[in-house]
């Protein structure tokens, strides 16, 4: 197992394009899936990631997977789960300090980094805390179902009736300005008969019986 994930961090690079070509897949499947519903897939496939990945990273199944942001260097095999970094006990030759004959993940990590497209600015974002809920849980289909749904979210709409209320409400608004607008409105949003009225209290009095 340490023989491979010291295998999978000198080729990240390959692992890397490997994992971005699965995750394009499964994205590309995706409303299969919602047909099928992520809930029932959520068990198969998270045997499988489990195997695969516990297998070729020593995967702790945390959930929360970060394999492309750190060297495809496992953070949660550090003894001490640092998402961060190093600590400050790595031994001379990049050894850890609670491990001795295993060299840091951290130390790992940055040089698998350093052989991906975008490794080193990746490894370089901070991570958030692990959150111990997800344990157990598939991080590939949340990855990939929360990608699809920002693919959707930015897809045009099919529907003809949204295109319509969009054209109708352009349309609107050339005839009628915001009867409340959350912001002050420039002029050259005002229809050309809303400023007319606007002025016209200065300009001609007697429409507004005014006129002393």
């Amino acid at each position: 197992m340490y023989f491979l994930r010291r295998f999978t961090v000198r080729h990240a690079r390959f692992f890397e394009g490997l994992y971005n070509t699965m995750e394009s897949t499964m994205i590309a499947f995706d409303p299969l899936s919602r047909r099928i519903g992520y809930n029932r897939l959520e068990r198969p496939v998270a045997i499988v990631e489990k195997l695969t990945k516990g297998l070729l990273f020593d995967c702790q199944m945390c959930g929360q997977c970060v394999l492309s942001s750190t060297g495809m260097s496992c953070p949660m095999n550090c003894p001490k789960n640092l998402r961060n970094g190093p600590c400050g006990g790595v031994r001379p030759g990049g050894l850890c300090e609670v491990i001795p004959m295993m060299r840091c993940v951290w130390v790992e990590a940055w040089q698998g980094a350093e052989r991906m497209k975008y490794g080193v600015e990746r490894i370089k974002v901070v991570q958030p805390p692990v959150n111990r809920e997800l344990e157990g849980s598939s991080s590939w289909l949340r990855v990939v179902r929360e990608k699809a749904a920002l693919q959707r979210s930015l897809r045009p709409s099919s529907d003809r009736s949204k295109h319509a209320i969009a054209r109708a409400f352009r349309g609107a608004r050339k005839i009628e300005p915001a009867a409340a607008p959350v912001a002050v409105e420039p002029s050259a949003a005002l229809s050309e008969q809303a400023v007319k009225e606007s002025t016209a209290v200065f300009t001609d009095p007697k429409k507004f019986g005014l006129e002393k």
